[in-house]
């Protein structure tokens, strides 16, 4: 059996001690894939951004707040596994300055500078070793296919998952797995727990058993 990890949730990147950016991410799809994994047998480490709902506790959690931290866990849980799912959706930006105190309202507007977040699946990717393997995740709301496919190349990984905003914190997702050829070899739909069980069956005849 393999050693899975997922990274799961959202990310925050903060203005203030207070404030921060993120998104709707609530860590359902990441949930429901370890469950699937685990009743496959396999070994799940969850990385993990803040979320409400429970991991089961057959699997190893690392919280995390940013996306630097999840970077950092990545870069420090990967190397001990088969293979990652990437079901977390970290923030692709955060401010270019972080202030020490509340932002005062001033009536006027305020501006701010944001700059990029590290990749956290294409810097794995520059480093995974030939028998290790990768599973993204892509929520794209234009040019899906052709967005996830780009994705899948420049992050390295072996398949694509894609689904649209409708994902976000809903209990049913829909999904399309993009192969490296650009051919969408299998769709799910339904609860994200049966999604899941298709992903993960995929995985097992694709990737661990190969």
């Amino acid at each position: 059996m393999a050693r899975i990890l997922i990274t799961s949730g959202p990310t925050r990147q903060y203005l203030d001690p207070v404030r921060y950016l993120t998104n709707g991410s609530s860590g359902r799809m990441g949930k429901a894939l370890a469950e699937a994994a685990l009743r496959l047998g396999h070994e799940v480490v969850i990385i993990s951004g803040p979320v409400v709902v429970d991991y089961p506790a057959e699997a190893e959690v690392a919280p995390i707040i940013s996306t630097e931290e999840l970077l950092a866990e990545a870069q420090r849980l990967f190397p001990a596994c088969d293979g990652v799912i990437a079901a977390a959706a970290p923030c692709d930006y955060r401010p270019h300055r972080v202030e020490s105190q509340k932002i005062a309202k001033t009536g006027e507007p305020i501006t701010l500078h944001l700059i990029e977040t590290p990749d956290v699946i294409a810097t794995l990717g520059r480093t995974r070793r030939a028998d290790q393997w990768m599973v993204g995740f892509a929520l794209e709301t234009e040019d899906q296919r052709f967005r996830a496919l780009t994705k899948l190349e420049r992050k390295s990984c072996d398949f694509m998952v894609l689904n649209g905003p409708e994902a976000m914190d809903a209990a049913e997702n829909a999904v399309e797995i993009i192969a490296p050829s650009g051919n969408v070899v299998e769709a799910f739909q339904g609860s994200k727990s049966e999604v899941a069980t298709g992903i993960l069956r995929l995985i097992q005849e694709r990737l661990v058993d190969r």
